[in-house]
């Protein structure tokens, strides 16, 4: 009877022994999937998190996650126009006749498409004035759609050329490179140069900082990674508030996007943007709009995946 029971109780600790070894083996594979970051041929990924960057399916930070250089994106900027992208008028000059246009109709109509697919993501882009033209420098693949601020606000770029000499950029101005100027898309409140973080409070002004607090923003690591991060507690998911998991202000910008950068394995921060809040931001990916708000866009940034 007493080897018995010695017998059961050593196939009792193996069996726990065994459960235990799996679940580490999960929590692994888990660990291993959510660094994308190593993964070389990882192209783009969304998620959710919490104001720390930790993954969380009822967070209020909606992420995109791209690698510019992977062969299996495009990109390509849209504004709202009254007629077709790059149609020119008859002395050959390219027209840009604007008007205001919301987010859901920017990202589904015609001028949305690229070699007739629709996009795969989306996010809002740049400031619109009340002359319902875009404020910044915006470029659609070459073709320049900017505003009286493009010299003196920063801008998100993603360079033309093939695939693996893609590269993002964040700066002020068109870039010295020209195949750095294929596609941009303006913002304002720049709170990362050169991997130095910055609380702009000061430079957004009360409401912006304090009011007006859903985000719209852009990143860069120093592995090239960009992510795309909407805040926004009006957001179309599922989300449950708390201390770690509420809308952003300018100094919590840096913990939640060290936390994305860190726990995916991306890089760190080195350049981050702001795009148009208030009443501006979006964001769509695969069929689904997770952010919309009812101002008008002054410019969005597409993410296509290529037809195979």
């Amino acid at each position: 009877m007493t080897k018995l029971f010695f017998l059961s109780g050593l196939m009792l600790i193996m069996s726990l022994l065994s459960g235990c070894k799996d679940s580490q083996a999960k929590s692994a594979l888990v660990v291993a999937k959510t660094c994308i970051g190593n993964d070389a041929k990882f192209s783009i990924e969304f998620f959710k998190t919490n104001n720390q960057g930790k993954r969380d399916a009822k967070g209020i930070n909606h992420v995109i996650v791209f690698n510019p250089k992977s062969e299996l994106l495009d990109f390509k900027v849209n504004v709202g126009l009254s007629h077709r992208l790059y149609v020119k008028d008859n002395r050959g000059k390219f027209r840009k006749e604007y008007i205001p246009k919301q987010f859901r109709e920017i990202i589904t109509e015609e001028n949305a498409l690229l070699n007739r697919q629709k996009p795969l993501a989306a996010i809002n882009a740049d400031y619109i004035g009340t002359d319902d033209k875009p404020q910044g420098l915006n470029i659609s693949r070459g073709v320049e759609y900017s505003g009286d601020f493009k010299n003196k606000r920063s801008s998100l770029g993603i360079s033309g050329g093939i695939p693996r000499e893609r590269r993002a950029t964040i700066q002020a101005g068109r870039r010295q490179e020209a195949i750095l100027n294929y596609n941009l898309v303006g913002g304002n409140g720049r709170f990362y140069r050169g991997g130095e973080f910055k609380d702009i409070c000061r430079d957004l002004g009360e409401l912006a900082c304090r009011s007006a607090i859903n985000r719209s923003m852009a990143a860069i690591t120093d592995r090239g990674y960009v992510i795309l991060l909407v805040n926004d507690k009006k957001a179309n998911s599922d989300m449950q508030f708390s201390q770690l998991n509420q809308e952003l202000l300018p100094n919590m910008f840096d913990d939640v996007l060290t936390g994305i950068a860190k726990n995916n394995c991306l890089g760190k921060i080195q350049e981050g943007i702001l795009f148009d809040g208030g009443m501006s931001p979006g964001l769509y990916y695969q069929n689904k709009i997770y952010v919309e708000n009812f101002g008008p866009i002054g410019s969005v940034f597409l993410i296509y995946k290529k037809a195979s």
